[in-house]
């Protein structure tokens, strides 16, 4: 298969995919998702292939989706429809790429996130869905459009965090480091960016001399657990709600001062404190 978004090669049993669009932070194109899907699937039919990793070319590994270009674009966009909206059309797409980016989760090998940068966002999305994060100790990882104009989709943190820790991160939207990541429980491991290859390289070396069936059996116990809490019908909530966030009275605010004054200026006001969308209360119900 030839790629458009990402790069997919497999050396000594192990499979690694590298989203390639470094130039925009490896932001999420349309694609994106289906091209992940289609790599993970290639790497799961390929009998010499032990593990999987995911990483992020360029300056780090994946800044989510454009978010910019969705709230400051006039009219329907990506992220927003006309009023009144179809919430229907929200969940289709949406429900599609979060499959795409749980096949990282259903891979019946090994999956690992190697994260530098950042893993903002949709960016966290992709790392979480992965078995493993090894991030570097300077790495972000969050998802700041919780505070508002989204929800985690894949509601990964809170199958990784339990009910505090991801209340914690969702509720805020706060970026932390990779140190801190590995203090919750979030990431296995932290590294200088310097050593983030030969600290994936170590468990990597451990996973590969594994047989495929004995990885595959361990990973499928694990899962069935999570799943056995009803993992799936928590994800339909959270993408129902993904795009409630972006219609509700404080989500269309958001994107009308992204329009207004720029998406950096409505995030700054945002994430300031202070009451979003004043005299939201008294826009008239469209």
């Amino acid at each position: 298969m030839t790629y458009k978004t990402l790069l997919y090669e497999t050396v000594d049993r192990v499979a690694t995919i590298t989203l390639n669009r470094p130039e925009v932070l490896n932001a999420i194109a349309m694609g994106m998702p289906g091209e992940i899907r289609a790599a993970v699937e290639a790497a799961e039919a390929d009998p010499d292939v032990h593990v999987v990793v995911v990483r992020g070319a360029g300056k780090g590994f994946c800044g989510g989706y454009d978010l910019k270009r969705y709230a400051e674009q006039q009219g329907p966009s990506g992220g927003s429809q006309d009023m009144p909206w179809d919430p229907t059309l929200d969940f289709t797409g949406m429900w599609r790429n979060t499959q795409d980016f749980m096949s990282l989760w259903r891979c019946e090998k090994p999956t690992i996130a190697r994260v530098h940068g950042a893993a903002v966002a949709g960016g966290s999305d992709i790392a979480l869905c992965c078995d493993f994060l090894i991030m570097a100790d300077d790495a972000r990882i969050g998802y700041p459009p919780a505070r508002v104009w989204g929800v985690p989709t894949p509601a990964m943190w809170v199958y990784r965090l339990g009910p505090q820790m991801a209340k914690r991160m969702m509720m805020t939207g706060d970026l932390i480091d990779g140190r801190r990541a590995v203090e919750i429980g979030l990431a296995l491991e932290s590294a200088p960016e310097a050593d983030l290859d030969a600290c994936v390289e170590a468990l990597v070396g451990r996973l590969r001399g594994v047989p495929r069936n004995q990885l595959m059996m361990t990973k499928m116990v694990v899962n069935q657990a999570y799943e056995a809490m009803g993992l799936a019908n928590t994800q339909r909530l959270a993408t129902v709600f993904d795009g409630v966030a972006r219609h509700s009275p404080e989500g269309l605010w958001f994107r009308e001062r992204a329009q207004a004054v720029g998406f950096k200026q409505a995030v700054a006001e945002r994430d300031s404190g202070e009451t979003i969308a004043p005299g939201v209360s008294k826009r008239p119900r469209q």
